[in-house]
């Protein structure tokens, strides 16, 4: 456990693509998709919340604080991004947050550690998970002095993909390696945007399982 480093799971997506409503309350191997996320991830920060908007009773099951956009207008998760940052400099003694997309169940046990590593004689730096060659900007470490310009960037300018402000500034790209499971190979950060996708993530499970 990184215990300096603070975590938020990104709930807010709109799910338009699994006909609406949360995809992370969706059943998946005996528990919610949201309880793998939490599974993988939890053991990896020191403190870790939910970023949704909405009433926060439902996800009660879950067990972690839920706090929603301070940015209004579902700004995507920028805004989330943005709130995490915002609750741990005040809140915290953290010196960072990592971010974790909570449609993503199979997220590597070494998320954390590996981005860390990745800036650690870079203070101020952004680390930002790549497998396959592309980019997962949701799965990020931020410093948490950035919060003060990501609010500019998103409010002032109006400005929602998180890819635009991690490119404006120092930044690492740290690839991780394709899961390998059932003889076939598998992104860590496949994410659930269907109904075949949860088909596809729960044959994969089942072949993960000792």
């Amino acid at each position: 456990m990184t215990k300096e480093i603070a975590g938020v799971i990104l709930a807010g997506g709109q799910s338009r693509r699994m006909g609406g409503g949360d995809k992370g309350l969706l059943a998946l191997g005996g528990g919610s998709l949201l309880d793998h996320v939490v599974a993988r991830f939890a053991p990896q920060v020191g403190p870790l919340v939910l970023s949704a908007n909405g009433d926060p009773a439902r996800f009660a099951g879950v067990g972690l604080p839920v706090f929603a956009d301070t940015v209004k207008g579902h700004a995507g998760p920028l805004a989330g991004i943005l709130t995490g940052l915002e609750w741990a400099a005040a809140n915290t003694t953290c010196e960072a947050l990592v971010t974790a997309a909570g449609d993503t169940p199979f997220l590597p046990e070494n998320l954390v550690e590996r981005l860390a590593a990745a800036v650690d004689e870079r203070p101020g730096a952004i680390a930002v998970a790549c497998s396959g060659g592309k980019r997962h900007p949701t799965f990020a470490l931020w410093p948490l002095g950035l919060h003060q310009a990501l609010r500019r960037f998103l409010v002032d300018e109006d400005i929602r993909r998180v890819s635009a402000f991690i490119d404006r500034h120092d930044f690492f790209d740290v690839e991780f390696p394709m899961l390998t499971s059932g003889g076939h190979l598998h992104d860590p950060f496949f994410n659930i945007n269907t109904s075949d996708d949860l088909v596809r993530a729960e044959r994969l499970l089942q072949t993960m399982e000792p």
